[in-house]
């Protein structure tokens, strides 16, 4: 299994934070930003006539001489969207520091937050330029179970164009919601105007960059063929101690470029390495960052 019974039991404890909550079909778990007419009491405003009389808090009324309304908070669920990279550059590391399997548990872990928090949920695997292999939309804990078999089911391989999968996604008819991309973002097509089509289609966006430590500091010098998983592509490159500092300076800018780009755009970023325990990332810097709580 992805995770074992002890971690789930954590992160059953934990909910999905949306700036905007999207309206539900159905009656969830979760608090609207809209006033509705459940028990749970939210605020007051004043009285206006035609107001139902009665939801005037009488109390209220005898102390301060004015009718106020009472307002009530409405519970609704959120549409969830995982999307995971499933190109061959995701099938590299061995063991736990794998970036795939890693982005698997990182999906499990959100995915079994959301179904239990009643939250109606979509897992999908990006890959040669569509979205390919999907599970959901499926709402309930009941699923939990479905969730973890697709996702051992899953193996990386191939090219996605992330732009193009991502819009493609965007435009199938769908709810928006809160919605996650899980990626190396080695993807020479880029991924901006995909990451822009999914918020112009209403969905809230979070971007988890995955890298793998020997991408970010390489245990190679010498004379080298490099070889380019997913394409092929062969290059002949000499690396020293010089090259070495210049490419890591490139992939920290790189990097920090991605993250301004996504600050400006409203997309929340955070950038890892497999060498992060995945349960630490979820239950600690995703609660610190306000992705969940």
């Amino acid at each position: 299994m992805i995770f074992d019974e002890p971690t789930l039991r954590k992160l059953n404890r934990l909910t999905l934070v949306a700036t905007q909550v999207r309206a539900g079909v159905m009656k969830g778990d979760r608090r609207s930003v809209k006033r509705g007419s459940s028990i749970e009491f939210a605020d007051y405003r004043d009285y206006t006539p035609g107001d139902d009389l009665r939801r005037v808090d009488w109390n209220v009324y005898a102390r301060l001489d004015r009718p106020f309304m009472k307002l009530f908070e409405e519970e609704e669920d959120l549409a969830v969207h995982i999307l995971i990279d499933g190109s061959q550059s995701m099938d590299w590391g061995a063991g736990e520091q794998n970036k795939f399997q890693y982005a698997l548990r990182l999906a499990a872990a959100l995915g079994a937050i959301a179904l239990a928090g009643g939250d109606r949920l979509t897992v999908a695997i990006l890959s040669n330029g569509e979205s390919g292999q999907q599970i959901g939309p499926v709402r309930g804990a009941q699923n939990t179970l479905q969730l973890l078999q697709f996702l051992e089911r899953q193996k990386a391989g191939g090219i996605t164009d992330l732009n193009h999968s991502l819009q493609h996604y965007a435009m199938t008819p769908r709810r928006p919601g809160v919605s996650f991309l899980i990626s190396d973002l080695f993807c020479a097509e880029g991924h901006i105007s995909g990451l822009a089509q999914l918020q112009s289609r209403g969905h809230e966006v979070s971007l988890l960059h995955i890298l793998a430590p020997e991408e970010l500091d390489p245990p190679l010098a010498g004379d080298l063929r490099l070889v380019d998983v997913e394409n092929g592509q062969a290059q002949d490159v000499s690396l020293d101690s010089g090259m070495r500092a210049l490419y890591r300076r490139k992939l920290l800018a790189w990097r920090d470029d991605i993250q301004a780009t996504c600050k400006k755009r409203s997309v929340r970023y955070l950038g890892l390495t497999t060498a992060q325990t995945w349960d630490r990332v979820v239950l600690h810097q995703m609660r610190s960052m306000g992705v969940v709580k």
